[in-house]
C-alpha cells in the first residue's frame, strides 16, 4: 500500500498545528474551510485571515513587555506597525485596533494617515515614524500632519541632507531620529547599506548642526538588521555597535530616549519552523540594560517596527491546478490557473519560500512536482521547498479525477500585493511615473505628449480600499470547527 499525503506530512512534521489542520479529510486554515471559500469564490484568490494580525501583535508585546518587567528595565516599549507590508485599509485598521503605532515610508503613506483619522480609527496622540527617502512631496505631507494636530510625528533622518530640508519648512520644534547605516553581511553585493547615516559621522554631525537648531529635538536613534532579527554574530554584532553609539550619543543628546531596533521577527515559512522568540527577546532587552547600566545611562524606550511578522501570517494564495503535464520520464508539472509570478513575486524574485499545502486529497499517494503557472515566462514556476528542497503533492488525474486538486501558498501576507503592482499599487506606495510618447511627424520633427500622468494618491488609496471606509464585512457561518484528521 502506498504511503499517502497525509502520511508524508504526519512523519515529517508536527501535525496539526497552530493555523494547520484537517477538517473531513480537506485542510483548514485557523478553522476556516478553504473548500468551503472555494465553492463560493472560485479560484484562484488571496485571502486575509484578520484575527491572526491581532495574535501577532499580542504576543510580541506580551514578550517584550515581561522580559522587561524580568529585567527591571525602565523604559517603555512600542510596537510599530510598518504600513508598506500591507497597506490595505482592512488590514492596517485591524492593527490598530491592538493600540499600535505606524511608521511611514513615502508620501502617499501620510494621506493614509489622514484617511483613517478621518473614519475614526486612530487619533492624533498616535506615534508616527517616518521613515524613507524625504522627498520634497514627502516632507511637505509630514509638516501638514505636524500643523493640524499630530504631536508625535517622528522623523527619521535618512540622510545629513534631510535636516536642511526639513528646518527650511519648520514653524515650530519637531522630533527627529537618526538612522545609523549598518554594515552588511560579507557574502553582501555591498558593504554598507544605502539607508541611513554612516555611524562615524553621526556623533559629529549632532554635535556640529543639529545642537544648534533651534526647532529640531533629537529623540531617536534607530537601526535595522537587513537580514531580520536573528542568534548569530553578525547581528549581534550590528546590534551592540548600534547600542554603544546610542550611548555615547545620550551622554551628548539629553533629548534622545528612544531606541528604535526596526524590524525583522522572522514569520513560519515551513511546517518545521522553529524560532524561539521568548528568548530572542529576552537577550535584545538584557543586552541594551547591561550596555546601558555600563555607560551609566538611563535605559531608552525600545522601538521595534514589525512588519511581516505582523501581517504575513494572516495570508494565503489558493489555486487551482488545470492540468498535469509529463515534459519527460522523471518530471511532473502541476500547472495552475495563475501567475506565481504576478500572484507572489517574492517566490521567483528573491526565491522567497511559503508553506504550500493541498486543499484536498490528502489520502492520495504523492509524487515530487514542480509548480507551473500560466503566464509564457520560463521564471513562473515553484519547485523547492525551505527544509527538503523539494515539492510534494497527491497524485492528480485532470481527466479521470471528478473534482480538481486544489493548492494553497500560506503565509503570503506581506509585500506581494505591493510588489506584485495588485490593481496598481507599488512598494513604499512610490507612484508609477509619467509617461511620455515621442513620435515624428510629417515633416520629420519630433513631437511628445503625455499619454499618462503621475499615478495619484487619491488613486492609489482607492485600490487600498480607503474609499469604502463604512463598508462592514458579513459574516458567514462556514462550519470553523475544529476538523477531525485523516484515518
Amino acid at each position: 500500500m502506498k504511503s499517502t499525503y497525509f502520511d508524508l506530512i504526519e512523519q515529517s512534521y508536527e501535525f496539526p498545528q497552530e493555523g494547520f489542520d484537517l477538517l473531513d479529510g480537506e485542510l483548514t486554515f485557523y478553522g476556516v474551510s478553504i473548500s468551503h471559500l472555494i465553492k463560493k469564490y472560485g479560484t484562484p484568490f488571496k485571502l486575509n485571515y484578520l484575527p491572526r494580525i491581532g495574535d501577532q501583535i499580542k504576543k510580541a508585546k506580551n514578550l517584550f513587555k515581561r522580559s522587561m518587567k524580568s529585567n527591571n528595565y525602565q523604559g517603555k516599549y512600542y510596537y510599530c506597525y510598518c504600513t508598506k507590508c500591507c497597506h490595505f485599509e482592512h488590514v492596517i485598521r485591524k492593527a490598530l485596533e491592538y493600540d499600535v503605532h505606524l511608521e511611514t515610508s513615502s508620501a502617499f503613506d501620510v494621506d493614509i494617515i489622514y484617511k483613517l483619522y478621518e473614519s475614526g480609527h486612530l487619533d492624533k496622540k498616535i506615534i508616527i515614524v517616518h521613515n524613507g527617502y524625504k522627498t520634497q512631496e514627502y516632507l511637505d505631507r509630514i509638516i501638514q500632519l505636524q500643523s493640524d494636530g499630530f504631536v508625535n510625528s517622528i522623523v527619521v533622518l535618512d540622510s545629513m541632507s534631510e535636516l536642511d530640508r526639513l528646518n527650511q519648512r519648520l514653524d515650530r520644534p519637531i522630533n527627529i531620529g537618526i538612522r545609523m547605516a549598518i554594515n552588511e553581511e560579507p557574502q553582501s553585493a555591498y558593504y554598507t547599506s544605502r539607508l541611513g547615516i554612516r555611524p562615524e559621522e553621526i556623533l559629529p554631525f549632532y554635535e556640529n548642526t543639529i545642537s544648534k537648531m533651534e526647532n529640531i529635538n533629537l529623540t531617536m536613534m534607530h537601526f535595522f538588521i537587513d537580514t531580520g532579527i536573528k542568534d548569530n554574530l553578525y547581528y549581534w554584532g550590528e546590534f551592540n555597535k548600534a547600542i554603544r553609539l546610542y550611548a555615547a550619543l545620550k551622554k551628548k543628546c539629553s533629548t534622545l530616549q528612544d531606541l528604535n531596533i526596526g524590524g525583522g521577527f522572522p514569520i513560519r515559512n515551513n511546517l518545521g519552523f522553529e524560532f524561539d522568540y521568548k528568548s530572542m527577546v529576552n537577550d535584545i532587552v538584557s543586552a541594551i540594560k547591561e550596555i546601558c547600566v555600563s555607560e551609566e545611562i538611563a535605559e531608552p524606550n525600545i522601538f521595534t517596527e514589525f512588519g511581516k511578522y505582523t501581517v504575513g501570517e494572516s495570508g494565503a494564495t489558493i489555486f487551482t491546478v488545470l492540468e498535469e503535464k509529463r515534459q519527460n520520464d522523471t518530471e511532473r508539472w502541476y500547472m495552475i490557473d495563475n501567475s506565481l509570478m504576478n500572484t507572489i513575486p517574492d517566490a521567483w524574485g528573491i526565491l522567497e519560500k511559503f508553506i504550500l499545502l493541498p486543499i484536498n486529497k490528502w489520502d492520495r499517494p504523492f509524487y515530487n512536482v514542480n509548480i507551473g503557472g500560466i503566464s509564457c515566462d520560463h521564471s513562473d514556476y515553484y519547485n523547492s521547498e525551505d527544509l527538503n528542497q523539494q515539492v510534494f503533492l497527491p497524485e492528480f488525474d485532470s481527466e479521470k479525477d471528478s473534482e480538481p486538486l486544489y493548492v494553497g501558498f500560506f503565509h503570503t501576507g506581506a509585500y506581494q500585493d505591493a510588489i506584485s503592482g495588485y490593481g496598481g499599487i507599488k512598494h513604499c506606495l512610490i507612484p508609477s511615473p509619467k509617461t511620455i510618447v515621442i513620435d515624428r511627424d510629417s515633416t520629420g520633427n519630433y513631437v511628445d505628449y503625455l499619454f499618462r500622468d503621475e499615478q495619484s494618491s487619491e488613486h492609489m488609496l482607492s485600490i487600498l480600499g480607503y474609499s469604502n471606509q463604512s463598508k462592514e464585512a458579513k459574516p458567514d457561518k462556514m462550519g470553523a470547527r475544529r476538523g477531525s484528521r485523516l484515518k
